[in-house]
């Protein structure tokens, strides 16, 4: 049951990135350059946490436990930044549905790596078929939804 209701929560939270990418793409035409959106759009999630965290009673995180810390742990915080950016300039370009598409087949690939590697924190989970089959399928579903696109543009079109 766990593992059902992490999976229906992972779904839901991935359907509102659509959602999320273009409101921020509109945001950005409002406001004149995509990187003002981003950081409103940051601002906002930052200012929204903190009723969630009083209703919680969430304690005040001990600032030493971050000592010995690897530095990497920051990279969040980068990638929350990367990819409302990009969300922002390329949803647009590419629609929901390819913008979404190309977003998933990056989170596969890397996601792949990282378990191969065991990094940032994950255990190591080898390469498997299974795997490798399910990612090429995102890959292929990229180049169905955008392959005609691409096509025109390599041709000049």
């Amino acid at each position: 049951m766990q593992l059902l209701i992490a999976l229906l929560t992972a779904v839901f939270a991935g359907a509102v990135i659509p959602m999320q990418a273009g409101a921020n793409a509109m945001l950005a035409r409002a406001l004149g350059h995509p990187l003002w959106a981003a950081l409103v759009s940051l601002a906002l999630s930052a200012v929204l946490l903190v009723p969630v965290l009083l209703a919680l009673r969430v304690p005040l995180p001990q600032l030493a436990a971050l000592a010995g810390q690897p530095r990497w742990i920051w990279l969040g915080g980068a990638a929350g930044a990367i990819y409302v950016t990009a969300a922002v300039i390329m949803a647009p370009r590419l629609g929901a549905a390819g913008f979404m598409l190309a977003l998933i087949a990056g989170q596969i690939l890397a996601a792949m790596l990282i378990d191969q590697l065991g990094a940032v924190g994950f255990q190591r989970r080898p390469l498997d078929t299974p795997r490798l089959i399910g990612a090429g399928l995102v890959l292929a579903g990229v180049l169905v939804m955008q392959g005609p696109a691409l096509w025109r543009m390599l041709r000049g079109g």
